[in-house]
């Protein structure tokens, strides 16, 4: 299997970036990091051997990215404002600098965006607002409102909230959609998301399906057996959802 190693210095983030490629075609996969994961995680948790098939017979191809997490939305040592700046310019680097790489890379057609835990936040949030640059979603546990409080996770603007963090959160901004581009584009997307009946954000899973459902948006919600929030279970779940 082919797995390249990439770093280049971003202009955009002012530092070093690194990325994991593994396979030679097929469609491409943009693949967050969980909260501390890096570009690594993904192959470190097995989940690059889940896909092993798939990726030798070229039918994907994953592009692992950094997550900036504890610089960004854990980043409790700024401000609630730049935290979510931050996060702002992750997209926008993903936007300007990935993608076009990607493109440059691979001309396959279909880009998937995939990610566990914050990472499915990080992902949905990209293809919600951006859902024309996207054909498939990919989410495994995640939470898509982080200004929500359960069990020992908190609200991670500490009470600060903008407009800023309102388009950047989906359960926030999805339901003031009406006549936008962006439904018609999410309405061709393959939209698939994943939890555990024992996890923590259940609920919040529950309530983005029945947004999704009530602005005609088609998607799948997979409901696993206990607490699936663990590699074991993104493990199963990889080879069959993506």
């Amino acid at each position: 299997m082919n797995r390249e190693y990439l770093r280049w210095y971003s202009q955009r983030l002012h530092r070093d970036m690194e990325m994991l490629v593994f396979g030679h075609a097929g469609a491409k996969v943009l693949v967050f990091p969980t909260r501390e994961g890096r570009f690594f995680e993904y192959e470190q948790l097995g989940l690059v051997a889940s896909l092993a098939d798939k990726l030798q017979a070229g039918h994907l191809q994953l592009y692992c990215i950094e997550g900036l997490a504890a610089d960004s939305l854990y980043g409790i040592h700024h401000h609630p404002a730049e935290r979510i700046r931050r996060h702002a310019a992750l997209e926008d680097y993903i936007l300007n600098e990935v993608l076009p790489l990607m493109a440059a890379k691979n001309a396959h057609d279909c880009t998937i965006v995939h990610g566990c835990s914050l990472g499915a936040f990080q992902a949905a949030s990209l293809v919600f607002r951006h859902p024309h640059l996207f054909r498939k979603l990919v989410a495994f546990s995640g939470r898509y409102d982080l200004t929500m409080k359960v069990e020992s996770f908190g609200d991670l603007f500490d009470g600060y909230y903008d407009d800023s963090v309102y388009f950047h959160t989906p359960t926030h901004f999805l339901p003031g959609l009406g006549s936008d581009w962006r439904l018609d584009r999410l309405r061709e997307i393959d939209i698939v998301l994943t939890i555990g009946d024992a996890d923590p954000f259940l609920d919040n899973n529950r309530y983005l399906s029945r947004l999704l459902g009530e602005k005609n948006v088609g998607h799948q919600l997979h409901v696993w057996d206990g607490r699936a929030h663990r590699a074991g279970a993104w493990r199963k779940m990889a080879a069959l959802y993506i």
